[in-house]
């Protein structure tokens, strides 16, 4: 098995620096560039739109991970294509038509993926674990960044992990939420393949790209 893939989330970043802040992470050997979109309704706070992941795009080559917490996210699809999103996760808590959403994404041109809440069983998304590039197991509750991992989690990814194999998916299993150095090797040993890192990347005490650094050391032991 290949080694976990490494997304540092701008949510943690300065976005007076936003380029630097990207290129940083990249020269510390990020996989992806993880982009965390909130509305306000479905979480309780509102951060990243289109500008600012067209933004990030301009900063560099690396993929661009969307992760959509919004509420009816098949009204943005285009425009955060047309930004530069590479992939577009969307949650199965917003989309009563998921499979349709799904989709709508590939008719777009780019990879389709799906998220679970903490409290959302892994098993709602299998009907389209086999259409989706992209299966993102939330470890915290999401809206906002900083947060302690949630005790439990690593079970629900080896449950993810178990369901994407039934299914014959070649989904990345992504993990998003208080994922650090202290339990980056525990969330890729239960079986994920990409790790998103916000503030244990961006607020390292030797900069961002040291962080990067310091969780692919993790995952290597």
């Amino acid at each position: 098995m290949s080694e976990a893939k490494i997304a540092p989330s701008i949510l943690a970043c300065d976005f007076s620096r936003l380029g630097e802040e990207i290129r940083a992470v990249e020269a510390g050997g990020a996989d992806w560039i993880h982009v965390d979109v909130m509305d306000g309704h479905f979480v309780p706070n509102i951060s990243i739109g289109p500008v600012i992941t067209e933004g990030a795009r301009r900063s560099t080559d690396l993929p661009l991970d969307v992760h959509l917490m919004i509420e009816q996210p098949e009204r943005y699809l285009e425009a955060f294509v047309k930004a530069g999103a590479d992939s577009l996760t969307v949650h199965v808590e917003t989309c009563p038509e998921l499979a349709g959403t799904v989709a709508k994404i590939h008719a777009l041109g780019v990879r389709a993926g799906v998220a679970v809440n903490p409290a959302t069983p892994v098993e709602s998304v299998r009907d389209v674990a086999a259409d989706i590039e992209l299966l993102l197991v939330m470890s915290v509750h999401p809206g906002f960044g900083g947060q302690k991992y949630i005790e439990g989690s690593t079970d629900k990814i080896r449950a993810a992990r178990a369901m994407l194999d039934e299914t014959g998916s070649v989904a990345e299993l992504e993990v998003d939420g208080g994922v650090d150095v202290g339990n980056a090797a525990e969330v890729a040993g239960a079986g994920a393949t990409v790790l998103v890192a916000g503030s244990a990347v961006y607020a390292y005490p030797d900069g961002a790209g040291a962080g990067v650094r310091a969780i692919r050391s993790a995952l290597r032991g």
